[in-house]
């Protein structure tokens, strides 16, 4: 870690003297694209905020100790380099660290980046998005919360609720994503699209029954089931084309199984966000949702695997619990 320091910042029409920023890398973020930008973003960052203090990770989930830490010691700003896994980790410890005044800025360097979308961020260009730091022009987003108690693949005894910043997944998104793991030359919207082509004809299904806040339960075998806090998911597909990151509520996208070839247009569809538009799709919006499985499911959270304690996902939205730099609207 190098120089503590201190800019200027606007929030919400206001100025505010004298923050401190942290930024936390991940190198690991995009299959190593994070440390090849580490050098890149630090020059862009010295020039843009001055004195700013560094941390990198060392190990799976890191991010969260960095993040404690930079709360503890009075920082700010945290600003998460990375991917969504790397935004989530660090959101989730700012909303349970209570702290009100601490805002959350993001660099895209990651596989999806797609929270970041929600505000328009453009991975390739690193230098726009410093810029928005600088600026410091803040927005208060919500967060969601999964009660239910959940391990990720990384710490596996870690038992813990958790909040989450753009989408939970469960289906046919888990078997893309363990997929894409075995992938060598791939990566990004590419990765993503293969590998998920090729499950649409493996993948067999998974059986659900969601259960709105409001009442209405529905019960069938799904392709995919997802709940979206965001609009975007998978590298740029608008799973939620009516969501927004500080409506209230959160989304669930319900999509019925079928076969091979159905799931394909499904697919196609969805990268226009017209997949709304099917028989086979419902949304759901509400407050929260109760989710049940035959058997404790895997489910992705923002890009990171975790494994439910039991057969039920409870899952609700915080609304406004998060200050988020973002571009100037």
């Amino acid at each position: 870690m190098v120089r503590t320091g201190s800019a200027d910042l606007r929030q919400d029409g206001g100025l505010l003297t004298a923050r401190r920023f942290f930024v936390i890398f991940n190198p690991a973020s995009g299959r190593g694209r994070g440390g090849k930008r580490i050098d890149a973003y630090r020059a862009l960052l010295d020039k843009a905020l001055g004195d700013v203090t560094y941390g990198a990770t060392t190990r799976a989930g890191e991010e969260r100790d960095l993040a404690e830490r930079a709360v503890d010691d009075g920082y700010d700003v945290i600003v998460a380099v990375g991917g969504d896994g790397t935004w989530s980790n660090v959101a989730d410890r700012l909303v349970a660290s209570g702290r009100e005044d601490v805002v959350l800025g993001i660099l895209p360097s990651g596989t999806g980046n797609d929270f970041g979308r929600n505000f328009g961020y453009d991975p390739r260009n690193p230098a726009e998005a410093v810029r928005v730091l600088a600026e410091g022009h803040t927005r208060s987003i919500d967060v969601g919360c999964v009660d239910t108690l959940s391990a990720s693949e990384h710490h596996p005894d870690r038992w813990e609720s958790r909040h989450f910043l753009n989408l939970i997944g469960f289906g046919f998104d888990i078997a893309v994503i363990d997929a894409a793991k075995g992938a060598r030359f791939l990566r990004g919207e590419l990765l993503y699209k293969i590998t998920a082509l090729q499950q649409l004809f493996r993948f067999s299904g998974l059986h659900a029954r969601i259960e709105p806040a409001s009442g209405g339960a529905r019960e069938q075998h799904h392709l995919m089931l997802t709940v979206s806090n965001g609009r975007y998911f998978g590298g740029g597909f608008p799973i939620a084309p009516d969501a927004t990151v500080d409506d209230g509520r959160l989304h669930a996208c319900l999509i019925g199984d079928a076969p091979g070839l159905t799931r394909m247009k499904l697919f196609n569809a969805a990268e226009r966000g017209q997949h709304v538009a099917s028989p086979l799709v419902e949304m759901v919006d509400d407050k929260a949702f109760r989710l049940s499985f035959r058997e404790a499911p895997r489910f992705e959270m923002d890009g990171d695997v975790r494994t439910s304690e039991t057969e039920v996902v409870e899952v609700r939205s915080i609304p406004g619990a998060l200050k988020v730099l973002t571009p100037a609207s």
